[in-house]
């Protein structure tokens, strides 16, 4: 029998709104080095996954008989935004071949995962959760009037199946993700029971809040040992997990727990970078531990879920932050290969002996540029990043627009019944200005919010002062070609990393001491099919040194024109020089100590290149400071 109590509540309570929509493929454009990159993207491993890659191309998902999964729907969760952001109509047409077989597959009771009835209840349901939100996007670029029907039919199927089965495993630990295509629905249908069934969820899911309220892992599991309570991409998603649900709770501590979440993760496990170690579970906060290449997509994508619901901007400071550094490093810059595990002093990329590796649960081949090293979930989830940050740039509100992260991109949408156009042509983060374009057909009022980064000492927008780390709002009739003009200053700035280590911060950009490096293809014999020219995989090695400690706290910056590849070490869009010594600085198999043997000088002051932590594939970034 319903419970006619829990139906009055739900009257009377109806589903928070996001405090910030999101914009759509049709809404936004990438322009620019980030158009670029998206275009570099689309020439790489994820524009040509599905024809050559046997999880993508003969995947269960399509009729195949490869990994009927999590791989399919974390590629298309990439590709389809992709294909839509470069208005390309052969990935367009490649989607929908993925798109029409996975609806097409739809069983008459909604059931739509690529497994066998009797084995239903042994199916972990993470990869619905995670096909869900992919048709949410697939929808949102292509107006697609199947997918509501599809995604209601199949979450009617879900409420019924986990009375029955409960969720277990990765469903259990990432249970909030499917609160996304149930909001979507709910927006939609208005249907009750969609809430109750995000209250089941919740109650069959892993209780994050229980777990930090008495957090067990402020140091790092033994090596060995791992744990789906520790996993570095469980936590990366989980940092949304309640806000998501404080749409129905209306609990001010459900969207505070993220804060809470992140306090502990970068406390014992952050690296200057901004994110938590994980290779792949919680490893410390050693600049020589790993952290894989989803947590990165994973958390950046939460951090885009906070900015909607929160309107918050720490969270588009956070999310900048990690797009810029962490992002790219893990990615070589024609992204044809890839990382599992990045390292923040990273001196050397190659295969190490088991037993040898630095990573707690990951192999010694976790840190090599290549076609799927370690384990290929990261090739199928990285191509979501970019298009996603694309996606964030700017997002609606109540009463306009609001800039939400700095990126040349530009958006065209409906405002008071009237179209609307801004432009945003910006180098940032390789430079600090920036100009806003107003195109109208007629004057028109609206709202435009432009976020001022935290970081900065001050910022100027039309010449006027603006505050840090709050939005310039702007309310006023706009008439066609209005300019805004943003100036962020900001100075290079030397964080303080354990160990009585430093990192060097410029703004959004963490800089690194560049390693010159040498790029060695690994020959995996004539019968290897799939690791070949240009998916193959590289040993990455050094030619210059790298133990240094700096001695002096002046950088100075030399600024170039963004090139073809935005993130490559060869063509810079900024570098820097600074003061350095030679000290006693330990490698072992491939791997340098977590701290130097000795601080004293070996050598006379010389000066070193920093470049973007980005641009580079071999670096070092927590380093000791001397003074002489």
């Amino acid at each position: 029998m319903k419970d006619k109590r829990w139906d009055n509540k739900m009257k009377t309570k109806p589903i928070a709104e996001l405090t910030f929509q999101p914009l759509t493929t049709n809404e936004i454009k990438p322009k620019g080095w980030l158009l670029r990159q998206l275009q570099i993207q689309a020439e790489g491993l994820s524009g040509h996954l599905d024809k050559f890659w046997p999880d993508i191309k003969d995947s269960k998902w399509i009729g195949g008989d490869k990994e009927g999964w999590e791989r399919v729907p974390y590629w298309l969760d990439g590709f389809i935004p992709l294909a839509y952001l470069l208005d390309d109509e052969d990935m367009k047409s490649r989607a929908k071949k993925y798109m029409d077989a996975i609806i097409d597959g739809q069983e008459e009771d909604g059931w739509i995962c690529p497994c066998p009835k009797e084995k239903r209840g042994q199916y972990d349901m993470w990869a619905l959760f995670l096909l869900l939100k992919v048709l949410v996007v697939y929808h949102d670029c292509s107006k697609d009037e199947r997918v509501e029907e599809v995604v209601h039919r199949a979450m009617v199927n879900f409420d019924k199946h986990i009375d029955q089965f409960t969720i277990f495993d990765w469903a259990s630990t990432r249970w909030f993700e499917m609160l996304i295509p149930l909001y979507w629905l709910y927006e939609r249908k208005q249907e009750e029971w969609l809430l109750q069934l995000a209250v089941k969820l919740k109650a069959q899911g892993f209780d994050y809040a229980s777990l930090y309220e008495d957090w067990p892992y402020e140091k790092p599991n033994s090596s060995g040992h791992w744990s789906q309570m520790s996993h570095v991409v469980n936590q990366a998603m989980a940092v949304k997990s309640l806000a998501l649900f404080s749409r129905i709770s209306k609990q001010e501590t459900d969207q505070q727990f993220a804060d809470k979440m992140l306090e502990q993760l970068l406390t014992f496990h952050g690296t200057a970078t901004g994110i938590f170690t994980g290779d792949e579970c919680l490893s410390g906060n050693s600049p020589t531990q790993g952290t894989e290449l989803c947590a990165v997509a994973e958390f950046m994508y939460s951090l885009e879920n906070l900015i909607q619901v929160t309107g918050d901007v720490k969270w588009s400071d956070q999310l900048e932050y990690i797009a810029y550094n962490a992002l790219p490093a893990a990615i070589s810059p024609d992204m044809w290969s890839h990382q599992y595990d990045q390292m923040v002093n990273q001196v050397e990329c190659s295969r190490i002996e088991e037993g040898k590796q630095p990573f707690r649960t990951n192999n010694g081949e976790a840190h090599i540029f290549g076609l799927e090293p370690h384990f290929g979930c990261c090739t199928a989830n990285f191509n979501q990043a970019w298009p996603k940050f694309a996606l964030s740039t700017f997002m609606k509100t109540k009463k306009g627009i609001a800039c939400t992260a700095f990126a040349p991109a530009e958006v065209e949408t409906t405002i008071n019944d009237q179209k609307v156009k801004i432009d945003l042509e910006t180098d940032y983060p390789f430079r600090n200005t920036m100009q806003f374009t107003v195109q109208v057909e007629r004057p028109c009022a609206f709202d435009i919010d432009i976020r001022v980064p935290a970081f900065c000492s001050s910022a100027t927008i039309n010449g006027k002062q603006a505050k840090s780390g709050e939005y310039y709002h702007i309310s006023k009739v706009w008439t066609d070609g209005e300019t805004i003009d943003v100036i962020l200053y900001y100075e290079s700035e030397f964080i303080n990393r354990p160990e009585e280590m430093i990192a060097v911060r410029r703004g959004p950009l963490l800089l690194s001491i560049a390693i010159e490096e040498e790029w060695n293809k690994i020959d995996y014999g004539e019968n290897e099919t799939l690791r070949v020219y240009p998916h193959c995989d590289y040993e990455v090695t050094p030619v210059s040194p790298w133990n240094y400690a700096y001695v002096d706290k002046e950088i100075d910056f030399q600024f170039h024109q963004v090139a073809d590849m935005p993130f490559n070490p060869a063509e810079p869009p900024l570098e820097a020089s600074a003061k350095v010594v030679e000290i006693d600085w330990p490698q072992k198999d491939g791997v340098v100590t977590r701290t130097p043997a000795g601080r004293k000088p070996m050598s006379e002051v010389k000066q070193v290149k920093l470049l973007p932590y980005g641009c580079t594939n071999l670096r070092m970034t927590e380093v000791p400071f001397i003074k002489l």
